[in-house]
């Protein structure tokens, strides 16, 4: 069975940093390409980063460039996500997903992910 759990989440003020996990199982990790995206109430979901394997590279979101890190630890099958100088804008419920491949023109694409995790709840107060 494939699950991708994310952890991590929690209240944190303006300025500050949180590092979500999203721990795979079920799948041949190395071989996925893994997404971060958040979903603000009443917002579209959208990308965060992703981790491509196949282009070796990670893409980000330009509202995150230089906030966000994201990196994978094979040996663990865990992805994660460094958030630092965080803003109330970044309050949002936050998800990783799988997909085979994903280009780089189309990492953003939600439906383009065969696997969710379930979320995990970020708020940044001002």
């Amino acid at each position: 069975e494939v699950q991708l759990v994310e952890s991590g989440g929690g209240l944190v003020q303006a300025g500050g940093s949180l590092r979500l996990s999203c721990a795979a199982s079920g799948f041949t990790f190395d071989d996925y390409d893994i997404g971060w995206f958040r979903q603000a109430p009443g917002k579209e979901r959208e990308g965060v980063p992703c981790i491509s394997r196949h282009d070796k590279t990670t893409y980000y979101a330009d509202s995150v460039k230089g906030r966000f890190t994201a990196s994978s630890d094979n040996a663990k099958n865990t992805v994660y996500l460094q958030m630092s100088s965080l803003k109330p804008e970044d309050t949002a419920v936050y998800y990783c997903g799988a997909v085979r491949f994903v280009s780089s023109h189309r990492w953003e694409k939600t439906f383009k992910y065969d696997y969710w995790g379930q979320g995990t709840q970020v708020i940044v107060s001002s």
